[in-house]
């Protein structure tokens, strides 16, 4: 039958009517599965946001692409990377893995980029933002991003500082990991190149407890800090913005923070900024369920959402770690393009190659939540360092946290 051919171009909401066709024809489906390796145990409000929307766009073609049906695999690393390379190594023994999706931590993905690439792990990246995770020195690279790059959240950190913060002398408080390390070296040029100096910075490792976090805090601002530029999770994240809280009114300083405090429960960090009136401004990318213009297409996503999960309400306000439900629809959609393009063999080695090639290669619009994309990827190489980026620096915003913990964006691109 003509409909079975697999170089076929599908529309992809008819793509279940097409595997229909291809089941009656003969042609023998196979299952596919994606693997989703996040944090689920202290970080599981960022790992299921990633999951649930991987899962409604997944669910918009009814798991199904060309005929061959696609499940999920999820797994947790609990934030440790010897873990996470454990389940890479399950990805690359099974004959029906074709994707392996990362969560909120970067450190697993750096540490193992050479391992990704070398035993070909084709790589979804919804929330990891470090800045090497997608630039391995090579044409044939395995991992392919839409989320923030650190290489641009450092300069929209420090315009937020220097622009709505007003800060003279902003100090860098970093979570010390590779996640840390390239923020260091992103923001400290984009201040170096508006004119600042280097700034001061003060690190900490995961687990900070409460004491730990002040003397952080006070060591930056007994140098004069006017505003502290953080880089950390939702768990050392609250500590140290409690931290700042603690402090005289007249002491408190401004905090702009990296994506990653979103990553937990956001309520705890709310009553705190909130009553003691903090300034608490953090990066998102530009969409929000919360806005007051809703797309046709944000609708029904979000409708889905909460046909499907017991755990999403009606209430978008409720929803947790948005950006990483956001996220995952979008990329989701974005390799849903590409396996419907790349004429899968059923031999597994084969057609991760073949995805790879398709994802660098899409052509048609995908209409996304954030933007429309236009041939998100394309080839790598070191002089096209943002190939496998499918997000720029016009697509990042700064969102503060309404009362509940609610993520709302303070200007629109």
């Amino acid at each position: 039958m003509m409909f079975c051919s697999r170089g076929v171009d599908l529309r992809l909401n008819a793509a279940w009517l097409i595997g229909l066709l291809c089941v009656m024809g003969g042609v023998q489906a196979k299952t596919y599965t994606l693997y989703l390796d996040a944090d689920r145990t202290g970080h599981s409000e960022s790992a299921l946001a990633i999951e649930y929307g991987m899962r409604v766009a997944f669910d918009e073609v009814n798991n199904q692409i060309n005929g061959d049906k696609f499940e999920f695999v999820t797994l947790d690393h609990r934030g440790n990377s010897a873990r996470s390379k454990h389940h890479m190594n399950l990805y690359d023994k099974d004959k029906n893995a074709l994707a392996y999706v990362g969560g909120l931590h970067s450190p697993p993905l750096i540490k193992y980029r050479d391992f990704i690439n070398q035993a070909e792990i084709l790589t979804l990246v919804p929330w990891a933002a470090g800045g090497p995770i997608t630039r391995y020195p090579s044409e044939e690279n395995w991992v392919f991003r839409l989320s923030v790059d650190d290489r641009k959240a450092g300069e929209r950190l420090a315009k937020a500082a220097l622009g709505d913060a007003q800060c003279k002398k902003p100090a860098l408080l970093l979570e010390e990991t590779p996640w840390g390390q390239s923020n260091q070296l992103n923001i400290s040029k984009a201040l170096l190149s508006a004119g600042h100096g280097t700034p001061e910075v003060a690190w900490f490792n995961w687990g900070i407890n409460d004491a730990a976090a002040r003397t952080r805090v006070n060591t930056l601002l007994d140098k004069q800090a006017d505003c502290i530029i953080m880089v950390a999770n939702a768990m050392e994240g609250s500590r140290i913005i409690n931290a700042v809280a603690s402090l005289p009114v007249e002491s408190r300083v401004p905090i702009i923070s990296h994506w990653g405090i979103t990553g937990g429960d956001m309520s705890g960090i709310a009553q705190t900024v909130n009553s003691e009136s903090l300034t608490l401004h953090f990066i998102q990318t530009c969409f929000s369920f919360l806005s007051e213009s809703q797309s046709a297409l944000s609708r029904q996503v979000y409708s889905r959402a909460v046909t499907l999960f017991d755990e999403v309400t009606s209430d978008p306000a409720s929803l947790d770690a948005p950006t990483g439900f956001i996220h995952g629809y979008d990329l989701g959609k974005v390799f849903i393009s590409a396996v419907a393009q790349a004429d899968l063999s059923g031999d597994i080695d084969v057609d991760r190659r073949r995805v790879r090639l398709s994802m660098e290669a899409l052509t048609d619009p995908i209409d996304g939540l954030i933007k429309t994309y236009r041939t998100p990827f394309t080839a790598y190489s070191e002089q096209n360092p943002d190939a496998h980026e499918a997000l720029g620096v016009d697509d990042l915003c700064m969102a503060s946290l309404g009362p509940k913990g609610e993520i709302r964006l303070i200007e629109d691109k």
